[in-house]
């Protein structure tokens, strides 16, 4: 066990002062208009919506942008009414589409991007977003923004996710938390440093970058589609990635279960199907988190004083993120067994895989599931 708690001591360590900061909780776009305000057409892909869409759609109609943009919602072959409730929506700068039916080999939020992407005409960027996300009047301004000031091909945000019940107050921030262990966003921003990633809520990307990455056809298969697309943009241009104070998801994730389904129906994709990969994610989040309580518990002298010290020093790098979320910090002690909880879904993730019931999101089976 001593042996142990040095790796897990040490690896905090390296992570801590050498790991692009990940703790922290920025950056944060200004709500500022941008100097120039080109043209942007705003794709918005939904499929069964109909309890958040025009929550979304009148937010995106009521932004507070100089220049000119246009709102396409594709309705991706939805059985609940979604695209009805927003062709209910009066104004001449929102345009309804019909997906078609979706090709082999595409993933369904690409392909429904794709139409609303070639429905839109050339204008000079475009702001995917998602169909539960409400965006404050300044957002898609503070954007255009960072993008026109710092030249860049793509900008996204994590927007705020919901935090209102149990299941969320336990979990959510610590799903951040984690998103910002595996992409550090100041890696991601560092033009000289490989790490690619965005979240896909919110995405903001030129048309030039389209154009040079091969369109969105480029990642069409991806289901990790968020950060295919980053590392496609960043292989020739600088992207950007920060947390939002302009825009936040309405979808409630009311229980355990509710969080469950969603990190399990995309964590196997993450380690790509692998056995090998799960296996040694498991090992090393076990001595990562779980080694350090251990040692408290059942370690003596220099283990148990190692565990001690380790727990308290990722216990304190998540408290940044508790504050932003407006979390108690005791949450933070916490984190072990939050982090088992992730643990096992990731599990669950790959048992259902190699049950045959692959990725499942919204009545489509993808890599070797059926509906």
């Amino acid at each position: 066990m001593t042996g142990l708690a040095v790796v897990s001591f040490l690896i905090w360590c390296w992570l801590l002062t050498m790991h692009g900061q990940f703790w922290r909780s920025g950056p944060v776009l200004p709500a500022v208009m941008p100097k120039r305000a080109p043209p942007v057409a705003i794709v918005v892909p939904a499929r069964d919506e109909a309890p958040f869409i025009e929550r979304t759609i009148r937010s995106l109609l009521a932004q507070n942008y100089p220049g000119d943009f246009r709102v396409t919602l594709v309705d991706d072959r939805s059985e609940d009414g979604t695209g009805a409730i927003v062709r209910g929506i009066a104004d001449a700068r929102l345009t309804v589409l019909t997906g078609a039916p979706r090709p082999a080999g595409w993933a369904g939020k690409l392909w429904a991007l794709r139409q609303g992407i070639e429905a839109s005409g050339a204008p000079e960027y475009f702001l995917l977003t998602d169909a539960d996300i409400e965006h404050d009047g300044p957002h898609l301004a503070s954007l255009v923004a960072a993008a026109e000031r710092h030249d860049l091909d793509m900008v996204s945000e994590m927007v705020a996710l919901s935090c209102d019940s149990w299941a969320e107050k336990a979990l959510i921030p610590a799903f951040v938390f984690y998103f910002q262990l595996l992409y550090p966003f100041a890696r991601v921003n560092n033009p000289l440093c490989g790490t690619a990633a965005a979240a896909g809520g919110t995405v903001l990307i030129r048309r030039r970058a389209l154009i040079r990455i091969g369109g969105i056809q480029a990642v069409r298969d991806a289901l990790i589609d968020d950060v295919a697309l980053a590392g496609a943009v960043k292989a020739g241009g600088r992207i950007f990635l920060g947390h939002s104070e302009l825009a936040r998801s309405v979808r409630p994730y009311p229980g355990f279960a509710d969080i469950w389904h969603m990190v399990a129906r995309s964590a196997y994709a993450q380690l790509h199907f692998s056995w090998l990969l799960l296996a040694g994610t498991t090992v090393a989040m076990a001595i990562v988190w779980l080694v350090p309580p251990l040692a408290v518990l059942h370690g003596h002298g220099l283990t148990w004083l190692l565990g001690i010290v380790t727990w308290g020093l990722f216990a304190a790098s998540y408290l940044p993120t508790l504050a932003r979320y407006r979390r108690s910090y005791a949450w933070a002690i916490c984190l072990p067994a939050v982090a088992l909880f992730y643990m096992a879904a990731t599990i669950g993730s790959a048992l259902n895989y190699h049950r045959g019931r692959g990725v499942v999101w919204k009545g489509r089976a993808y890599a070797g599931g059926s509906p």
